[in-house]
């Protein structure tokens, strides 16, 4: 294993289509290579949310491409950090592993004024996060 020192982060909720999409696509631009990022949903939707991706263009980053993923105990057993976003029980627990639950209003069904504020939540946690675990 020559990347190691790579952590990776899977970020779960139940559609996969909203706020782990969301924070997948702001950690992967503020950290870049230096983390692998992985999302997924426990009962994935078939597309991402149209004001999710809009929310996220407004801060220059592209998630219209990515596509809801099924979680899998594989993806969980190969992340160092699990985010959790209101998917309950549904992710597998395996000891070793950090686990964070975030509290977050689901953006399905929202307007843009109703899901910037969660974008900015993700933004804010996002950067906690990457403080946390990238060494300066």
């Amino acid at each position: 294993m020559t990347d190691t020192a790579t952590p990776t982060v899977l970020f779960v909720c139940v559609h996969n289509a909203g706020r782990s999409q969301m924070a997948a696509g702001y950690l992967q631009h503020l950290a870049g290579d230096r983390v692998q990022v992985l999302s997924a949903g426990s009962a994935p939707k078939d597309q991402i949310n149209p004001v999710a991706i809009e929310a996220m263009a407004e801060e220059g980053i592209d998630i219209a491409h990515n596509v809801p993923k099924v979680l899998t105990v594989e993806a969980v057993k190969e992340s160092d950090v699990v985010i959790t976003m209101g998917c309950g029980d549904a992710c597998p627990i395996f000891p070793g592993k950090r686990y964070e639950d975030w509290e977050l209003d689901d953006p399905a069904g929202q307007g843009i004024e109703s899901v910037r504020p969660i974008r900015d939540e993700i933004k804010g946690r996002i950067q906690t996060l990457l403080a946390e675990i990238l060494p300066a």
